[in-house]
């Protein structure tokens, strides 16, 4: 059920959309994330999403994610819910950085597999690394 997270996660760091065919639901997402506009919600979502997310990532380079144990882990049917802490590391306008967050998750099943239906990001540490 990580799967999809990573392939999130590997798009922020590299930018290849192609990570993202197959991480997202169908039908309507909800991203809450800590740049503007912040809330990304609908059958565009993603697509707004990526292109806000393109223009917070300029002059970051050399990203690399890690995920920790997830918790808080629920099932209901085709959906279910997990948070994950995450530790990001990487240049800023080149100067390195180290950056702590958690990551919960909305999944809902598809065919094939799981896809984020929602996601909200909460930075709680930032220093340089």
């Amino acid at each position: 059920m990580l799967a999809p997270a990573h392939a999130v996660a590997r798009f922020i760091a590299t930018g290849d959309e192609g990570l993202l065919d197959a991480a997202f639901a169908p039908g309507p997402v909800t991203i809450l994330e800590n740049f503007a506009p912040f809330l990304f919600q609908g059958e565009d979502a993603v697509a707004r999403w990526v292109r806000a997310m393109r223009d917070h990532a300029l002059g970051l380079t050399e990203l690399a994610h890690a995920f920790g144990p997830a918790f808080d882990f629920g099932r209901a049917g085709d959906e279910a819910y997990f948070s994950v802490p995450t530790t990001w590391r990487g240049l800023s306008r080149g100067r390195r950085f180290v950056e702590t967050g958690g990551w919960s998750f909305l999944m809902a099943r598809r065919p094939g597999g799981w896809g984020v239906r929602a996601y909200g990001w909460a930075v709680t540490g930032l220093e340089p690394g």
